[in-house]
């Protein structure tokens, strides 16, 4: 797959139907692969962060998410077909988990969030395995942080189910460093991180109408409803700004 370079953070250059197909082709392998859906914000992030930077480069499938990516491949000459959101792809992976019935474990979000939306997709999916769900307030999720013990059991809860997909919701780039570092420990085919995705399947968060959607400004709608966001929607305009001066060099 090829892929463009973002303030030194690799993107696949592909759309949505070519994300799924790839994510089916994962499925189908049974091989360990990570899913990551960085967004301006979290590019802007990986530029400060040498760790999630590495996380993200060692990922099997880097979808651009959101519309800054979107703008900024135009800039950069190397134009993506269109912005490929983490919830989209979520979505048709567990369409396709229904049809094929694989199964499936959620992982973060706040107390009883995973639980319901756990529930949510198994009404609207009854052919999926939901094996099961657990909160990311767990002690020691924080890499580098005491009380292991809980987080070991948490460990082995999903090795002893061995689910298809792990949804890991901690946001970023607590969930992009938490899959780095157990990958290699925990029984899942698939790992990807999905961020406040969780919230809405639990009907925590609503999700922007489908005209925000297809221009892209769901940014715009989050901000309208929660204005105290401000301070991270600031990181579009510095994203944008940082890309173009990255042309100029």
């Amino acid at each position: 797959m090829e892929k463009i370079n973002v303030l030194g953070v690799p993107i696949h250059k592909i759309n949505m139907s070519e994300a799924l197909h790839k994510s089916i082709e994962f499925l189908k392998s049974n091989e360990k692969r990570v899913i990551f859906t960085p967004n301006s914000e979290i590019i802007m992030m990986a530029k400060d962060d040498k760790n999630l930077l590495n996380a993200i480069k060692e990922a099997d499938l880097i979808i651009p998410d959101g519309i800054g990516l979107v703008l900024a491949s135009k800039i950069l000459k190397k134009p993506l077909e269109e912005r490929v959101t983490g919830i989209d792809l979520m979505e048709n992976i567990l369409d396709y988990c229904n049809k094929s019935k694989k199964s499936i474990f959620i992982l973060g979000g706040k107390p009883g969030v995973a639980d319901k939306a756990l529930k949510n997709i198994s009404k609207k999916y009854p052919n999926i395995k939901a094996l099961g769900s657990y909160h990311g307030y767990f002690k020691g999720h924080h890499i580098g942080q005491e009380g292991h013990d809980e987080e070991k059991s948490v460990i082995n809860l999903i090795n002893n189910l061995k689910p298809d997909v792990l949804f890991v919701a901690f946001g970023a780039p607590k969930q992009e460093l938490w899959i780095q570092r157990y990958k290699n420990e925990i029984n899942s085919n698939i790992f990807m991180g999905v961020g406040g995705s969780v919230d809405v399947y639990a009907g925590e968060v609503k999700r922007a109408p489908v005209v925000y959607q297809k221009l892209g400004l769901e940014w715009l709608y989050r901000l309208i409803k929660e204005p105290w966001r401000y301070k991270r929607m600031m990181a579009l305009p510095k994203f944008v700004i940082e890309v173009l001066k990255s042309v100029k060099k």
